[in-house]
């Protein structure tokens, strides 16, 4: 595994996401994720905790590759399945999964975060640099599709997540941890080291009923990603829309990549 390193805390797995510069969500990236997943649940690990590179846990999808897809909507498509195929198996995993997360995590990195069951997030060592995360999508011409929106309605509570999705806003640490986006700070060294420490916690109760009792609080959260609630087709549809790829071309240009 080159993009994703799978390391053991004395039973605790780290799923660590390398693909340097920002953790780009891409399908070969995507898919060596979901390998890692399962191979830390196959491993026996007691947890899972998704961690990132120092300042950034992950950007999001790769925009630079999708865009370069044009008009092959089955590639956007199979992009598309192989990032919900990551969330999902956050989402449904048989063990708790605590996100370390490193640094900045818009879009497809918050909706990681959001299918984890805890979320430790660093604080930037630059006050006037904060980490941010959020579903950024309103402010680079996408909709948060429906079982999007539960998830991080089910953290967040309805009004607050409306005021989030719909000005596509991005709290920092200071700002998340206040609206219980993410549920502790810490420095960016220590953070992977935190969310180890709090499935240490779960790992010290008694097993099946610590479980069972996890997989009744987060039925909502599995449900939230059913098909039906996503509505790919239809999502890859409106990505062709005029203002989408307008907005979309201006990412581009930001990051310096026509």
């Amino acid at each position: 595994m080159g993009l994703v390193e799978l390391l053991d805390h004395d039973g605790i797995a780290e799923v660590r996401m390398a693909r340097a510069p920002v953790n780009a969500l891409s399908p070969a990236f995507c898919a060596e994720l979901r390998e890692a997943l399962a191979q830390a649940v196959h491993q026996g690990a007691q947890g899972i905790a998704l961690t990132g590179l120092p300042s950034i846990f992950s950007a999001g999808l790769d925009v630079p590759y999708l865009m370069s897809l044009g008009e092959d909507r089955g590639a956007l498509q199979h992009a598309w399945e192989a990032f919900f195929g990551v969330a999902r198996a956050l989402v449904d995993s048989p063990v708790p999964v605590a996100a370390g997360i490193t640094g900045h995590s818009p879009a497809g990195g918050c909706v990681l975060a959001l299918c984890c069951d805890y979320r430790v997030m660093a604080r930037s060592p630059d006050a006037a640099k904060p980490f941010r995360v959020g579903l950024n999508e309103t402010q680079v011409g996408l909709v948060a599709p429906e079982g999007i929106q539960r998830l991080m309605r089910r953290v967040v509570g309805p009004h607050r997540a409306e005021r989030l999705l719909v000005g596509g806003l991005m709290p920092d640490t200071d700002e998340a941890y206040a609206i219980g986006l993410v549920d502790e700070i810490s420095s960016v060294e220590e953070t992977p080291a935190r969310a180890v420490a709090w499935l240490r916690t779960l790992a010290a109760l008694p097993r099946q009923p610590m479980l069972e009792t996890r997989a009744i609080a987060r039925a909502d959260a599995v449900e939230a990603l059913q098909a039906r609630h996503i509505e790919l087709e239809r999502f890859v549809e409106a990505w062709y829309a005029p203002d989408s790829q307008a907005a979309l071309r201006a990412v581009l240009e930001r990051l310096g990549k026509r």
